[in-house]
């Protein structure tokens, strides 16, 4: 059965994983800046903007609040899931320098920062990451870039009616 409390899932981690997350959650807690939530989303340990802040909900569905960042413990590493870089080009590239000056090695994908041990961990860059992402920020970037894909509140009209106008 899947955790439904933060204080579940670490319960149900073996003692290095659990102690390398409550870092990580720690330093993640410590630089939030307000307005953004904990808790269990999607399996996992995230903090989110609240529907009550954005109700226009995470992939325009107002059920899922959006996310910012994600903490999960995989089978044989650990993960930050960075969704807070959707909408926020400038903070992954401003991302990227910062943890290439850290000395430790970038594990990437799209956005899943892979790590197998705490000390593999730029902590401060990440904890540097989400200190620099105020909600209203990240929800304008996220809006924005949801109109752009045509997802979002502004959605572009159906090219039927652009044809109409043209006459």
């Amino acid at each position: 059965m899947p955790a439904s409390t933060v204080t579940e899932y670490l319960a149900a981690l073996p003692a290095d994983r659990r102690d390398a997350l409550n870092e990580v959650r720690r330093g993640i807690n410590r630089a939030l800046p307000p307005g953004y939530k904990e808790g269990i989303q999607f399996g996992m340990i995230s903090w989110f903007v609240p529907l009550s802040t954005y109700p226009a909900g995470y992939g325009g569905n107002p059920k899922e609040p959006l996310p910012l960042i994600s903490v999960a413990s995989q089978k044989s590493y650990m993960a930050l899931h960075m969704i807070c870089f959707y909408g926020q080009p400038a903070l992954r590239e401003w991302f990227t320098v910062q943890y290439g000056k850290s000395g430790k090695k970038l594990d990437m994908g799209q956005g899943c920062l892979r790590f197998k041990t705490l000390p593999e961990l730029a902590l401060d860059v990440v904890e540097s990451t989400v200190a620099r992402l105020p909600v209203e920020d990240y929800t304008a970037g996220y809006q924005a870039m949801r109109d752009a894909m045509g997802k979002g509140k502004g959605k572009a009209k159906p090219a039927t009616a652009q044809v109409r106008r043209q006459k």
